[in-house]
């Protein structure tokens, strides 16, 4: 365990199974005080598990959970705290909000299952509701709420009490768009201007580099990479974690020779066609003939109508327009280039037709070479 007086949420070696089934595997991370965490990954890749561990809604086979200062679960030990006594908050994607209480008295449960005083009931919960933007429907029914508005009652259920954690399972997955956008921001809001360290669940790609200052991707029950947004955008440790986060083109090839951080790599474009030599960044400890994922972002790749003169466009590809997709400020398109598909986007005015020619363009230092 960790002896930084400043790791709020510290998880060491945690493994959960159902059955044969491995849930969670060797998942381990320190979340510092104020930290914005959040776990990604697609369906059924351990996320919820974990933070269900951390809540004390699921007990895990092994491993140690320390929330503050306090060790909340360790089965080696004999340790498990229930939810309650874990000093956390929690933020549920079906918002759990009480309809049969006022808004004031669903924020205000938590202290009272507290026996908190009368004056500081009314004192914390009313400060909580002028934090959401909900002090003016505070004797209003849940039922009379919009999903937006209920979405705002549990975030301020969840803070009222001043836990030291909250953690959020999936919260705006039931808002329509423009709404989760708003509710978005106003999470990363109210959480810095809180300062609660806040654990955060989704399978959004958007959500999490948009709300979070550290993101851990998982898949098959294994962490596979953790960084700030930007890292895990830009520098992805293998075409898993490229090609979840964001939109990427991943070109399958194997590794022909290294000049410093710059590979060559050859695409295989089908049996009896002369591969397609590519150069990128990465794949450090790769060996010539290993073989080698080339990620593109489609912001990365320039795109030509005409065969372009001169020797400064980097890599040069031919290929033939699939389609595009109209989105209103640009053009999302694909193109093939062999048995290869690439994604592009464009000026939402450019007029390009199916099979048309047309030639892509990226810089060695744009494109990223991953271990297959």
């Amino acid at each position: 365990m960790s002896t930084n007086n400043n790791v709020m949420v510290s998880i060491d070696h945690l493994h959960k199974s159902y059955g044969l089934e491995k849930a969670v595997k060797d998942f381990n991370i320190e979340i510092e005080q104020g930290e914005f965490v959040t776990l990604l990954g697609p369906s059924g890749c351990g996320k919820t598990t974990t933070l269900r561990c951390v809540a004390g809604l699921e007990r895990p086979e092994a491993g140690e959970i320390r929330i503050g200062d306090t060790t909340v679960v360790a089965p080696e030990k004999e340790i498990f705290l229930y939810p309650e006594h874990r000093n956390i908050g929690m933020v549920f994607q079906s918002y759990a909000v009480w309809p049969h209480m006022t808004v004031f008295d669903n924020v205000a449960y938590g202290l009272r299952v507290r026996r908190a005083s009368s004056n500081e009931i009314k004192s914390k919960t009313m400060k909580t509701l002028e934090l959401v933007g909900l002090d003016h429907l505070a004797d209003r029914f849940a039922t009379k709420l919009s999903g937006g508005q209920r979405q705002r009652v549990a975030l301020a259920r969840a803070i009222c009490y001043q836990p030291e954690v909250i953690l959020f399972d999936e919260p705006l997955s039931n808002l329509d768009a423009k709404l989760r956008e708003q509710m978005r921001d106003e999470i990363v809001r109210l959480q810095k201007e809180v300062g609660i360290t806040s654990i955060f669940v989704t399978h959004d790609q958007s959500e999490a580099l948009v709300m979070s200052d550290r993101v851990v991707v998982m898949d098959k029950a294994v962490i596979q990479q953790v960084g700030d947004p930007q890292e895990i955008y830009a520098n992805p440790v293998n075409s898993f974690v490229a090609n979840f986060i964001g939109v990427t083109s991943l070109l399958e090839g194997k590794l022909d020779a290294r000049d410093g951080e710059v590979c060559s790599v050859d695409v295989s474009m089908g049996q009896g066609v002369e591969p397609l030599r590519l150069r990128a960044v990465g794949a450090a400890g790769a060996k010539p003939g290993d073989k080698i994922n080339v990620s593109l972002r489609p912001e990365d790749v320039t795109l030509h109508l005409e065969r372009p003169q001169g020797t400064d466009h980097g890599n040069l590809i031919e290929g033939n327009v699939i389609d595009t997709i109209y989105l209103g400020s640009f053009l999302e398109g694909r193109v093939r280039v062999g048995p290869h598909e690439i994604g592009i986007q464009i000026d939402h005015f450019e007029n390009l037709v199916a099979d048309q020619t047309v030639y892509l363009s990226f810089q060695p230092e744009h494109g990223l070479c991953l271990a297959n």
